[in-house]
């Protein structure tokens, strides 16, 4: 498909904006802009019960509880959720508008984790910040009307890594249990020399330059980026992972290796529902007010988060 209009025009918008070069000198700007996209995609976001900050084992977190009242006798399912950003930008902050709406739409409480950012904390920060918010979930949902035993997690881009990365430190360290691992467009790999990395490395909105500083600057210090709990798509064995939703986008340099995790999980014997939106670049998620198939996406979303925590 040709490039979807209303993300053509987005684009338009964006390429009439000087260009900032992504560095370590022009992050805290990057970082303000990025914050601005998300605010702005959403539009005004429904009304909830609360939004608290809390401290989970030292890692920051914001519980959305959604408006009324959960079934009599019941708690309230929680979501994990991890904001994209290629571990370097992103935060709860930029992302309330959005994680408000999720909460509001699935009717479950979601807990987002302003886990440490690179290049300032690169990897494994961002990772045992994720895990340490995930296990403080789990054993304290009950303190804030969640049932710790109907969780997700789910996360977009870099949000979408770290997600993966948990369902698969869940498996291997005995739990929490994990109802969804919810992917979209997520990085699973370091390979830049992809079909789609080559076809989509400028002009739509995540460029090939930009994941090239991302993994810099998550990897600083030595770590390898081809190690799984970087690149999972390298694991050895995701057989006994958490079921997963796998989303992604044609114009996007991650598609291709998105697909590719959804295949890994398939052939590991977990169960995907995988769902390639033609016509859309990277981000779109995070934009239902702007961008027709990103209110798509996030039914999509929102409905199988719906599902799998209704049957846990």
């Amino acid at each position: 498909m040709p490039l979807d209009p209303q993300a053509q025009g987005l684009m338009e918008m964006m390429a009439a904006q000087p260009a900032v070069e992504m560095t370590d000198a022009t992050i805290g700007q990057v970082r303000t802009s990025f914050a601005a996209l998300t605010m702005l995609g959403v539009g005004e976001p429904p009304a909830i019960a609360s939004a608290v900050d809390a401290d989970a084992d030292g890692v920051p977190v914001r519980i959305y509880t959604p408006a009324g009242e959960p079934a009599p006798g019941e708690a309230r399912p929680v979501i994990v959720y991890l904001h994209g950003g290629g571990w370097t930008i992103g935060d709860v902050a930029g992302y309330d508008p959005f994680t408000r709406l999720l909460a509001a739409e699935t009717g479950a409480i979601v807990v987002s984790v302003d886990y440490r950012l690179a290049p300032e904390h690169p990897f494994p920060g961002a990772v045992d910040d994720s895990f340490a918010a995930l296990q403080w979930v789990a054993k304290h949902a009950p303190d804030f009307g969640g049932d710790g035993s109907r969780l997700a997690v789910a996360g977009d881009s870099a949000g979408g890594n770290l997600s993966a990365v948990l369902a698969v430190l869940a498996k291997q360290r005995g739990g929490p249990t994990i109802a969804l691992q919810a992917l979209v467009y997520p990085v699973t790999d370091c390979d830049f020399d992809t079909a789609s990395y080559v076809a989509n490395q400028t002009g739509y909105f995540l460029e090939r330059t930009s994941m090239q500083y991302f993994f810099d600057a998550y990897c600083r210090g030595g770590t390898d980026p081809a190690m799984p709990l970087v690149s999972p798509l390298r694991s050895a064995d995701l057989a006994g992972v958490a079921p997963a939703l796998v989303i992604t986008a044609e114009f996007d340099p991650l598609r291709d290796e998105g697909e590719a995790y959804a295949a890994a999980l398939e052939a590991a014997g977990v169960p995907v529902e995988h769902t390639r939106y033609d016509g859309m670049i990277h981000g779109f998620l995070i934009l239902p007010a702007i961008l027709t198939s990103g209110r798509r996406a996030l039914d999509q979303l929102v409905n199988a988060l719906r599902s799998a925590l209704a049957s846990v």
